[in-house]
């Protein structure tokens, strides 16, 4: 061990309150400790309590449902989904880079935080308030989700989830998204400036006219049409049903993005930090129904089929490797 300060050679001291150990510069008489990083950070909460909350969030459960079923309180509730949260967000952008694709999918979910945007522009609010469309991108046939970016609807947001596609990637692949009109000029522009191509394909649908003003469900797809938006995609592959089922899954295994509820989003942290927890635990901790086993018969998770990993995460595993990221950082 060496002195932080003087960066020679240190001697055993003892140890401190909780157990680490002490070291003393032989040299200087400073004395330092070698503090392990803890997967809760300075949290007190116990292990076995954490991970029962964290299991609820991850399976659907409000904040406060979380409270009345683990005894722990709402604000420690708040605060390990912020500490988790942050750490799983490192964990993904230190995972996902340069990983071979052969065919991505890309949309954006709609949320929002503290109030609807119509409300946020009539009181004036700031943009951390209103409208908080997700991005994904998910790859079709290992279901890992390779990229996702919080923000606006606008061409600022997609540039930056575009860069954040091709970081996560690499070679050339097939993308499909809708026909918001920023992707192809942001797609087009940071691919080429990282020296790559990508065939881009839109794929829009046509619905039909909503009779019931009132009616919450979409009205029928009358048409579905494909077309070219950079280079020569596979029309007859375009296709957006995985990417489409995976906000379900968002909207099912989130509290927050449930429709017509009351569970939504206060903190644009707390929304952001959830959503990390989220693609984490999708990842690498639930295997996926669709996908095939491996040697004992069991479901692999995208993580274990893009061969990110070579067994299924728990959640203890989970947060080991999000603090070890943390550490290095």
């Amino acid at each position: 061990m060496q002195c932080p300060t003087c960066q020679n050679e240190a001697r055993k001291f003892g140890k401190d309150r909780d157990g680490n150990q002490r070291f003393q510069c032989q040299e200087c008489p400073k004395t330092f400790s070698d503090r392990r990083a803890k997967a809760l950070g300075e949290m007190r909460l116990p292990m076995d309590k954490a991970l029962l909350v964290l299991k609820l969030v991850t399976e659907g459960n409000s904040i406060r449902a979380t409270v009345r079923i683990s005894g722990v309180a709402k604000d420690t509730v708040t605060a390990l989904l912020v500490c988790v949260g942050e750490k799983c967000e490192s964990l993904l952008q230190d995972k996902l880079q340069a990983v071979k694709v052969a065919d991505v999918q890309a949309d954006e979910i709609w949320g929002f935080v503290a109030m609807k945007e119509k409300t946020a522009k009539k009181k004036e609010m700031g943009e951390d308030v209103g409208d908080a469309y997700c991005y994904v991108a998910i790859e079709r046939y290992t279901k890992l989700i390779l990229a996702w970016h919080l923000g606006k609807r606008d061409s600022i947001n997609t540039y930056e989830f575009a860069w954040q596609v091709a970081r996560s990637t690499r070679g050339h692949f097939q993308l499909t998204a809708d026909g918001f009109k920023p992707y192809p000029e942001a797609i087009a522009v940071v691919f080429e400036g990282e020296g790559r191509t990508v065939d881009h394909a839109a794929l829009v649908k046509t619905y039909g006219k909503i009779e019931d003003d009132h009616r919450y469900s979409p009205s029928e797809v009358l048409d579905v049409t494909a077309y070219t938006c950079g280079r020569t995609p596979n029309l007859d592959k375009a296709c957006t049903s995985h990417i489409e089922r995976q906000n379900l899954t968002i909207r099912m295994q989130i509290r927050r993005m449930t429709r017509l509820t009351n569970a939504f989003s206060k903190k644009w942290d707390n929304h952001r930090y959830s959503m990390a927890l989220h693609f984490a635990t999708y990842n690498f901790v639930t295997p996926h129904g669709t996908l095939t086993r491996n040697a004992e018969g069991k479901k692999t998770t995208p993580a274990m089929e893009a061969r990110l990993t070579d067994h299924v995460w728990t959640m203890p595993e989970l947060l080991q490797e999000t603090s070890k990221i943390s550490t290095l950082e």
